[in-house]
Parts: C-alpha cells; structure tokens; sequence
C-alpha cells in the first residue's frame, strides 16, 4: 500500500464500540489508532476524529476540532461500518412505507410463517421495518394458455407471462399523496413476479419519485430474484437503511474542506468488496464492518500461508464471527441480519453469540456461556460499572489478562484501569453457587475454587465456540484439522490455542495488526460491482450461446462501470457465475467457471456443468447425471484491482526476546510462572516457548503450554500447537465437563445430520431438512438429539427401546434396524427409522445406539404422499416395518427392503411406493449418517474411556431430569403459595367430539408429577388416533417450554414424570389403528391441554391446516400457519406456525411458477384472535385459483371446537375451508374431504385465531417488554441451516 504521491491512505473499521484507523503515510510508513466509537463529549464521528488525530501528529500542526479538515494530502478513505447492521437491530431506519400486490398486504409480516424461537411460548419475531402498507391493483401471472387466456408478453427470465390487471396508477396517485402528507418519503416496492417482469415496479417507482419520495426501492433493482418474499424484505431493508446510510455519509463529508469531493470514498459492502459512497446502499451494507476481517486473513494468512485453507476466528466483545477462505471467497445469497431476511450476495459470516462479554450462568448443574451479553455498559465486571461475570472476567481471574497493559477507560468517570477485584467478586459469587451444587445435589463432590470455575467457563465457551467451525467445514465435506486458523479481533487471542487444539488444526496464525485486522482488510480491499439477472433456461448445448450472450452483456456492464471509477482495463477482472440447480429441487448453487476452461461442449465463459457436478459432489456426495440442469441466475463480479499492497520491513533480531515481566497463569493443574513479551520488541524469527503472554496496544496473545510461537518475516505470530497434556477425567460428576460433554453429544447429533443432509437425495430429507439424529444410551435412553423437530422429539427412545426388548440378545455387529411402526414408537409411516446399535471390544451388549430418522415422501398407501385424509386402518397408509434388518452382516438388504416397500400394492385399492429410488437413496443415507455417528463416538471413547462417555451420558440425563424438577417445584411452590391445590387438570376436544382429558398431580418434595389422561375418549374409525410415542413427544416438547431455558432435550426430561395413557383410546390406539392425522392434528390438541393445566398460556390455533392438491401430473402439500395463543406479558403472534410444527411455507412466486395455481390471497384473518388483555394471534386468509383438475384434499381441525381463552380471554375464531365454485356458488368443506377440483375453482382457507389471555376490559397498562425491540445477532450458513432444520 505505498503512496507515491505523498498523500494518506486511510482504511478505517467503525465498530459497535471501538473505530480502528490504519493509515499508510507518505513515505510508506504505517500508523494504527483505536479510538471509541462513541464519545460525545469529545468529538461528533469517530473516523472524522481518527483522520484528524494522524493528520495532526504527522503534520506536526493542531488542528482544531471545530473546523472542516483539509484534504490536499488525503488520497482516499475506505470505510466499513456498523451504521446499516446498528440501525436495524435498534430499528432506527427511515420511516418507510410498503406498496405491495393487493391480496398480500401481510406477507412480509408471515413470511415463511415460520418462528425463530421453537420452545418460546411467547413467539418473539421481529418487528417489521414499514410502517405503512398500500396495497396495488396490479397482476402479472405466469402464461398456461387455455380458454380465456390473455396475449403472452415474455419476461426477462424468458418465461411466458400473462399481465392479468395493468396498475391502476390513478387509484395509486391519492394513496400516495397520503403518505407524504403523514411525513413518510421512503418507499419499498414489491410486486408479485417482478424479478421477470419489472415494468409494473418500474410505473409505480416513476410515479412516487414525480410526486416527491426522496427514496424508492424497487425489489426488481435491489435484487431480481425469484421468491417473493426475501426479495420484498430486501427491498424494505434498503428502504429502510439507505437514507440512514446516505445521513451518515453526508454527515461524514461535512467534517471535510470541499465535502471530500476529490478524495477517492469507499465503502465496504457484505459481499467483501469495496463500492463507491454514491451506491453504498442498504441492503448490501449490514456485514460491512465484519467482511473487511475476511479480507484481511485472506489477503495476509491465506498467502503467507502457502494456500493452506484458513478459518477466520474474529472474537468481539459480544460475539465471535466465524467464516472460511481457500483460494475464493464464499458468499451466500440469502441471510437473515437482526431478524430480517436479506437476497444478496454477502459472506458467509457466521456470527455466534459468545464473547468477551458473554455472561457466565450456573443453571442446574451445568456451566452456561451467553447468549446473553453484558454489552459496553455495564460492560463486564472489571469494567468497574457494576456488571455481571463474564468471559473477560473469568481471563483476567486465571491471569491471562493484565490490566497494566489496558488503558484507563474505566469505572463511572472513563479514567481507571480495569479491576481484578470486581471480577473475582463477581466470579466468587457464581462459584459458591457451582460449590453449593457439588456439596448439597444428587453426586456430592468436593467444591472448586475460583481459578477452577472459572477455567470451567473457559472451557465451556470454547467448546461451543468450536461447534460451528464444525459444522461450517463438515457440512461442505471439509476436514477442519486441514485449516489454518487466522485469530484477530480484540478477545481472540486468548482462546485460539485452545480452539486449534480441540479441532486438530497444528497452526494458528496471528497477525501483527490482527486487533485492528477489518481495517487492514479494508486497505487491501478491491473495488467490486456486480450485474446480475434472473433466468429460467436449462443448461444444455442449445442454450449455450444465449448464456454467453447474457454473461457477455453483464460483464460488459462491470467493466464500464469500474472504468467510470477510473480504473484502467489492465487493472479489471471478471468472473463469470451461474446459479445452477438440478430440475426439480431447490438447492441451487452458484457456480464459477474460473477453474473450468471452455470446452466444445460448455458456454464460451467456461465449463460451468463441471464445476457444478464437481462441486454438487464434494458437498453432497452423489449428483443426479440423469437429471436436467436448470439456471436460475446469470452473475458477473467485476473487480478493480486497487493496486495497494502492505509493503513490510521484517525487524531484525537482536539477540533473544527480551522478557518484559513474569506473570502467573492459570492453566489446567494449577498456576504456572509466565513471561511476557512486547509484539513491538519482536523480530524475525524469535521463538517463544508456552506458556507465555504478547502484548501490544490492541491484543494479548495467549501462547499456552506445549505451543511455540514464532516470529515470522512479515512480523506475523505463527503458533505450532502441541498435544494437550493428557488429564484424567474421572466417571464422577463433574459440572465442567457436564457443560463440555453436553456440547460434545449434541456436536455429534448435529453432525449426523449433516452427513444425512449431504448424502441424501429427496427434497424432503435434502432441502426441506424434515429429519432428526439421535444419540442413545446402552438402554436405549436419549441423550443428544439434533436439531429439534418438535414431533420427533423423545419418540425415537420409544423405538430404540422397543428393538431392544423385542430382538433381546439378538442383534450382532453390521446389523441396521428400520422401523416406522406406531406400536414400536413410530409417530406415523412416512417417518422411516434407522437404528444402528454400536459394539466395543470386550463388550457383549451395544454400547450405545445411534439413529436418524427420515420423513419419506411417499412409501405406498391409498394415496400419493401416503398423508391420506380418509383413511381408517394403518395398512392404508403405506408400508409397514416393526422390526426390519436393514443391513445384515454389513451388507445392505436391497432385494428385502423393496419387497417391503412395494407391498402395500397388494392390498386393494393402495399403491406401493410411488419413488422406491428416493427411498433407498435416503435410507443408505440414513445408515452413512448412523456410521458418522459411530465413528465420532468411537472417537468420545478412544479420548475418554467408555466407562467415562458412558457415566456422562447418565449425568446428562440426569442434569435434564433436574430441570425439570426444579420447574415442576417452582410451579408447585406457586400454587401452594396462592392457597392453590397441588393438582390441576384440562380438557378440549376433538372436532369429531373425542375428549382429550388430563389430570396432572404435583409432587412438591420429589418436584415429580404424575400426567394421567384417563377419560380420554377412545379410538376413532379414522386417522386422529396418535401413537403413544406422538403424545410423549408433546410432553417433552411442553416440559422443555415450561422450563422456559436452553437443557439437554433427553430421557431426563420424562423421568420426574409418570405418565398414563389409557390402552385403546385415541392416545394409545390398537396395532392396526389409522395414525396419520393423530401426528399433524391430534398433537396439537395434546399440547393445548397439557399449557391449559399448567395456565402457561391460551391455545393456539390447534391446527397444522394439512393441504394436498395432486393430479397425475403433480403433486404439492402445504401446512398453513394459524394464530398464536397470548399469554401472561404478551400478544398471540398472529399467521405463524405453533407448537408440534414449524413447516415453512412455498414461496408464492415458486408455487405459481411449479403448481398449477393462482395464490390470489395470503393475509391476515384481522379479529380471528380472541380478545383479551393479551390479544390472541390473529389466523390467515389464503386463496387458491386452480388452473388445472385435480384433487384438493383437506386435513384440519378446530372447525368446530374454538381455541381457548384463559383467565378471562375470549376464544379464537374456528377456522373456515371454503370451495367457491367458478358458477360462483360456496361450499363448506368441513375439515376433512377430499374433492375434485376444476379450472376456475377457488379453495379459500380461513385458519383459526388464537385465543386471548386475561380480562379484555382490564385497564391496567401493558407491560413495558412488549415495547422494546428484540435482538438477533447470530448469522451465516450455520444458523440458517439450524433454523431450516427446525421449519420443517
């Protein structure tokens, strides 16, 4: 990065709490600051401030503050910042209106319809960033053809459209006049079908810029891509953020002689490239601050590291930023930022919340980091602020952090250094509740001390720290011991021996600056642009030249807008993408051809179909090769070279290092004495043995025993890391390693699952993630099981234990089980379960067992789907399996399993399987996801001990159990309190009329209960019956929401339980009873009694609202979502899905483009929530037009019974299936039918509302929490991937 010229180059990181300046000054030297982000009373901007400080102790002259600065020696200035991501986790945008397609003037407040939260009975989302709708009389559908249809017009995807209804911009003028007279000037347009056909976006957005609107976002602009609904929260988001952002660039250039009019302004975007100040916009501006950390490693790590891939470990005050590089960056085009759901390219950043100042809890008996944070005030404890115990304060306990080398900031007046004291005091009074615990609960064992708990939540923060690494390189089929990890921000340096070591990584690499690594990153930064375009072409010979042509094009458009940045050509380069996916499923990938070169048979551009099948097969394992390609996005990233390089003049050595003090540390076994050097005073090549500490102005390094650092020619630190010496872990309770075999157990669950994810070849199992992983114990007992589908959790126990009683000593190594019958735990048939029981050397019996189980779509029955809504006996639902050998001896049954599967086509009137393919695809995955299982166990063991793993396996059981105790007294306690007898009871019924009665008896000194349903109706000659592993699950999902807190999801959460189920009634039918509906429906009713006897809260919609349309052509099943019940302090959530389900809906755009229908409504059901001093959620109007014959099947309840009110709340509105014939005459369908259907034909579903909660008329004011905005500060691919597991 020299400067020839004479002038300052400035890269500047604007952070949540601190700004870091780096500066390159004439002459090539380099010059860092760290300044607050915040500070009022001292200066008005930060970087202003940072700028003027160098500009002023170079030059040698005061300038004053007060005064705009000159910028004759300034050459450019790069910026991230944190304006955009702070703005919407703070929701303090532009005021913003939302014009969308009438008929959806909701849509963006459903969604996917799916809640973030599974267990919280309140159903906190965020709030929407409009403020306004308008809804616009405009329709654009996809061309059919047939009677009746209008002259096709083509879009620019190629599709045929057909414009239904113009925009009526007459009617639109007034609406519009309206806004700006209540003070509104920021518009998001969102129209349906818009990223193909943007004309009708393009008359509403001239029209609102002619009558005076300052800002108008066009989804067509801001990002043209399919789906509706990320596309419209895009646009919001740039709205919204946009006007914020052009303030604070205003503001910014006001602090400039000339408003910096001949100085080169950059910004950083999410996607890690560098965009001029005029369209830094919005939606592309939330990860700024964290893409410049990315650029940094890549363009320092990754090089000096001879292209060793590398992991990016950006650990902040309030949470750690995880990310990879090896060679390219990787980008996804789909994130959700603080609750908004953003379309646009961005680095996969994944941020998880753990930090310096992540809070340290002791919550029955396991050691608990974050999520929640101390912030910047109070900040943690040694802040002298009066916060809580912290990650920074469990460091500076053990000795790892000195306070003489952090600068006095703290205390009330800004002017102390930090203190030991506080936090040893904060920590002593979470260590006497550990040792209470260890003295007084179920293993007494002797107490801890200090430096003990508090190398605990070291520990335990950096295990779950590591679980993400994890899952970010196995889930693409990466090894994570092949990395390198890159350490940078100001708290990372602590833990980056400990997180290298836990994943097998034997380099760590620190850079000299790497407190201040974004702004570096930003030095080294290019400038980007990008052009991209929706398209819907196969990738095939035939359409290659108008793929060339199109790529042409957008790369012509790159190049002349960097060139009109004053880039030469040599300084441009361009890379060609297409998003490729294979016809029919959703997993689209985007593809570059940069190490394909063009062949006779690919696009000039490249060979993108190889990469694609190169690529589809590293990360999932298998490709299709029979199975067309289809291109759904065109994409060229142009970049402009900035030239800028880091020039750096190793220091030499002199001598050996020079020990600055000796400190004591804590490590494992006690204190250790500790040198401590100065980075300043380190030269090339110096080695440092561990343990030892280096220091400079923004960073401590931790160099724990057994690793050496070394100085490397660039000035870097490059620590080798040594084996941990070996400890002795012993089968005794103890709560540390409780914490870190808790995260251990899950990690394993959670990597089954993406061994099954990867191999499997179903939408269902692939895209829609409807599976679960398991881990047991030698009886058969849950232990971890990853991630949480509602309905399957606890019910795998039930089948792992049924196999084991029924086959005795009957099961050998190399045999796999499948099972998916209701009487063998099965909840109902398409849910196949694999078993894998796992043997030890010198061990008889299994050791432990292993499962997944998978959601088939189709294994036979009476009709496609195998969901049906009539039928009255099992046999009709499809295959059956009570206790199958999957695999016998290792070798795979396939003769056996198809037989199986192919034999309900014997029975009159069913089918076999409809896709035998798809269900031996997922099953051999299931079995691959079972050996990964296996292997990581194994390893557990080999590290362990099995009679170790195995003891905290029970512990962890055991640590369940007592939560659930310590709920069960509190609630006990309560009542008891208020003169309240200790049992309660509830009962709602069926639609048909079944009860559904419990009782539950409260055991205040054992903090146990006995749930019995004695009085439940009995079985019914249909499919509402629920196995008895269905009505379990229901329980542990209600135990888990009354705990009201994060615990291990395992057997432990039955055993303070009894629970009794009548024999032959509708919770525990005979053998051969129909189940299907007693899954999707009766669960629900389950739930809804079991929260009504505890008081939790009012009954949500009670419904999954199961929908089928199918001819013999297509197929399609959609769960529709309803309202939220309210409770004590909160509002139902209204057109949102509840309880035993979390099924996200079909974007609208992909249903009209894939399905013959018309969605022609999807809104709110306004007034269908009880009313209460806590409204119920509202439910959802949802119409479909068919454009086809077919059969529309229904499967719902609470049709005729209404959700509940409680204490005083008024019930929700039942729900309504309506059929208006295109004669125009309505019928109700009642809730379950199946009814041909024909062109023209409107199905109209109106769900049920939730009830209400307390007196309606109660005149005391709300609760201030409803007011205050939510946090959501997780991110990237892995948190996407958890919340698709947990919205299947």
């Amino acid at each position: 990065m020299g400067s020839p010229e004479g002038r300052f180059h400035f890269a500047i990181d604007r952070g949540g709490t601190f700004t870091d300046v780096f500066a390159q000054c004439p002459g090539g030297h380099v010059r860092v600051l760290k300044l607050l982000s915040e500070d009022p009373a001292n200066y008005v901007d930060a970087p202003t401030e940072g700028i003027r400080r160098i500009l002023e102790q170079e030059g040698g002259m005061l300038l004053p503050r007060d005064r705009p600065l000159d910028t004759s020696r300034i050459a450019s200035i790069r910026m991230g910042t944190t304006v955009a991501t702070n703005a919407l986790l703070e929701r303090r945008g532009e005021r913003v209106a939302l014009l969308v397609t009438r008929g959806f003037r909701d849509l963006l407040h459903v969604g996917t319809q799916a809640r973030v939260d599974l267990f919280d009975l309140a159903v906190p989302m965020p709030e929407m960033l409009y403020e306004e709708v308008l809804e616009v009389d405009e329709r654009v559908v996809l061309y059919r053809g047939g009677p009746g249809a209008g002259t096709p017009v083509k879009g620019r995807t190629g599709d045929l459209l057909e414009v239904q209804q113009p925009v009526d911009l007459g009617d639109l003028r007034g609406k519009l006049e309206g806004l700006l007279s209540r003070g509104i000037h920021s518009l998001a347009v969102v129209l349906m079908h818009s990223y193909t056909w943007a004309q009708h976006e393009q008359q509403v957005g001239a029209l609102a810029r002619e009558l005076g609107f300052t800002h108008v976002s066009l989804s067509s602009e801001a990002m043209p891509m399919v789906r509706i609904v990320p596309r419209g929260h895009t646009a919001c988001a740039d709205a919204y953020l946009t006007p914020t952002i052009q303030r604070y660039v205003q503001g910014f250039c006001r602090g400039f002689q000339g408003q910096l009019k001949d100085v080169q302004v950059l910004f950083m975007r999410s996607d890690g490239g560098l965009a001029p100040m005029d369209s830094f916009n919005g939606s592309r501006a939330v990860l700024s601050g964290p893409a410049g950390g990315v650029v940094g490693y890549s363009a320092t790590t990754y090089r000096v590291e001879g292209g060793h891939p590398v992991i990016g470990f950006d650990m902040g005050g309030t949470s750690t930023d995880v990310s990879r590089y090896a060679g390219e960056f990787e980008h996804v085009f789909e994130a959700s930022a603080a609750g908004v759901t953003l379309q646009a390219p961005q680095l996969d950043i994944n941020t998880v919340a753990a930090g310096g100042g992540s809070r340290l809890f002791f919550r029955s008996g396991l050691f608990v980091v974050g999520p929640e944070s101390a912030g910047a005030h109070p900040g943690p404890a040694c802040y002298r602020k009066g916060g809580p115990a912290t990650l920074t304060d469990a460091n500076l306990v053990l000795g790892r952090l000195l306070p003489a080398s952090f600068p006095h900031i703290f205390g009330p007046g800004e002017d102390q250094s930090l203190s030991p004291e506080a936090s040893r005091k904060a920590l002593e009074a979470v260590a006497t509740e550990v040792n209470s615990f260890l003295t007084n609960g179920p293993c007494p064992a002797s107490p801890l001390s200090l430096e003990e708990v508090a190398m605990g939540f070291v520990r335990v923060a950096n295990e779950a720290m590591c679980r993400p690494i994890r899952a970010l390189t196995q889930a693409r089929g990466h090894d994570p011991s092949a990395h390198v990890l890159a350490c940078f921000g100001g708290a990372g340096g602590q833990h980056a021996c400990a997180i290298a070591r836990a994943l097998g990584m034997d380099t760590v690499h620190i850079h000299r600056h790497s407190g201040l690594l974004s702004a570096l990153g930003l030095a080294l930064a290019d400038v980007v642009h990008e052009a991209q375009e929706p398209c819907s072409l196969p990738y095939a010979p035939e359409t290659f030249v108008q793929l060339d042509q199109r790529l042409s094009r957008l790369e012509e458009q790159c190049v002349d807008t960097l060139r009109a940045q004053g880039f030469p050509r040599a300084q441009i380069s361009t890379e060609s993408f297409l998003h490729l996916r294979y016809q029919g499923t959703d997993c689209a990938l985007m593809v570059s051809a940069h190490q394909h070169p063009a062949t006779a048979r690919s696009p000039r551009a490249g060979d993108f179909g190889a990469g694609f099948v190169e690529r589809y097969m590293r990360e999932f394992g298998f490709i299709i090769p029979e199975r067309p390609v289809v291109v759904d996005d065109v994409r060229v990233r142009g970049t402009g070279h900035s030239g800028l390089r880091l020039e750096y003049i190793p220091k030499a050595q002199s001598g050996p290092p020079r020990v600055d003090k000796m400190t004591r540390c804590y490590f494992e076994g006690g204190y250790q004495e500790t040198p401590v050097y100065l980075l300043g005073e380190l030269g090339n090549g110096h080695k440092l043995q561990g343990p030892c500490l280096i220091i400079d102005s923004n960073s401590t390094i931790l160099v724990e025993p057994a690793c050496q650092a070394e100085v490397t020619e660039t000035g870097d630190i490059r620590i080798s890391v040594g084996a941990e010496a070996p400890s002795t872990v012993g089968a005794q309770l103890d709560p540390i390693h409780l914490s870190i075999f808790s995260h251990r157990f899950m990690s394993i669950a959670e990597q089954m699952g993406r061994i099954l994810q990867r191999t499997a070849i179903s939408t269902n199992i692939k895209e829609r993630l409807d599976f679960s992983c398991a881990l047991f114990g030698p009886d058969g007992g849950l232990v971890s099981n990853a991630p949480h589908i509602p309905v399957h959790l606890g019910a795998m126990q039930e089948t792992v234990q049924f196999q084991i009683q029924h086959l005795g000593a009957d099961l050998h190594p190399g045999d796999v089980l499948l099972s998916n019958h209701p009487s063998a735990g099965g909840s109902h048939l398409p849910d196949l379960t694999v078993i894998t029981p796992v043997f030890w050397p010198g061990q008889t019996r299994p050791v432990f067992y292993v499962a997944s189980r998978g959601h088939h779509a189709d294994i036979g029955g009476i009709t496609p789907g195998s969901m049906p809504p009539h039928s009255t006996a099992l046999q009709q639902e499809g295959a059956v399996f009570l206790s199958f050998r999957l695999v016998q001896a290792g070798v795979f049954q396939e003769e056996a399993v198809t037989e199986a599967l192919r034999a309900p086509g014997k029975i009159p009137g069913c089918s076999g399987t409809r896709n035998l393919h798809d269900n031996l695809s997922d099953l051999r995955a299931q079995v691959a996801a079972n050996q990964k299982g296996i292997q990581l166990v194994g390893e557990l063991i080999g590290q362990y001990g099995l009679d170790v793993v195995q003891a905290y396996m029970g512990h962890i059981q055991a640590n369940a159990e007592l939560a659930v105790r310590d709920m069960l007294r509190a609630f006990g306690t309560s009542r008891q309190a208020r003169g309240l007898p200790l049992e309660v009871s509830a009962e709602d019924h069926m639609d048909d009329g079944s009860p559904i009665r419990l009782r539950v008896q409260v055991n205040l000194s054992q903090g146990s209960a006995v749930f019995d349903f004695s009085g439940t109706g009995p079985e019914v000659f249909g499919n509402l019956n629920a196995p008895r592993a269905v009505t379990l699950s229901a329980l542990i999902y209600c135990l888990r929401c009354l705990v009201g807190r994060d615990i291990p999801l395992n057997q432990g959460c039955l055993a303070p339980v009894r629970v009794v189920i009548p024999k032959g009634s509708i919770l525990d039918p005979s053998p051969e009873a129909a189940v299907v509906g007693g899954n999707v429906l009766t669960s629900q009713r389950v739930v809804d009694v079991i929260l009504g006897a505890f008081g939790a809260c009012a009954a949500s919609q009670g419904c999954m609202n199961n929908v089928t349309l199918g001819n013999a052509h297509m197929g399609y099943y959609e769960t529709v979502a309803g309202g939220a019940g309210a409770g004590p302090g909160w509002h139902g959530r209204s057109g949102v899905h509840s309880h035993m389900t979390n099924t996200r809906i079909t974007d609208p755009e992909i249903l009209e483009s894939r399905y013959p229908v018309i969605l022609r409504r999807f809104e709110l059901r306004l007034g269908s929530g009880g009313r209460g001093r806590f409204r119920g959620g509202d439910g959802v109007i949802r119409e479909l037009l068919f454009r086809e014959e077919a059969l529309l099947s229904v499967l719902t309840e609470r049709r005729a019974f209404q959700p509940y009110g409680l204490r005083g709340g008024e019930p929700g509105t039942r729900g309504l299936n309506l059929l208006i014939r295109k004669d125009g005459r309505t019928v109700n369908l009642g809730g379950k039918t199946s009814v041909p259907v024909s062109p023209g034909d409107v199905f109209c579903l109106h769900t049920p509302g939730g009830g209400g909660y307390g007196d309606p008329e109660d005149p005391a004011p709300l609760p201030a929490s409803l007011l205050q905005p939510l946090a959501f500060p997780e991110r990237g691919s892995v948190y996407e991937y958890r919340r698709a597991q947990e919205t299947v």
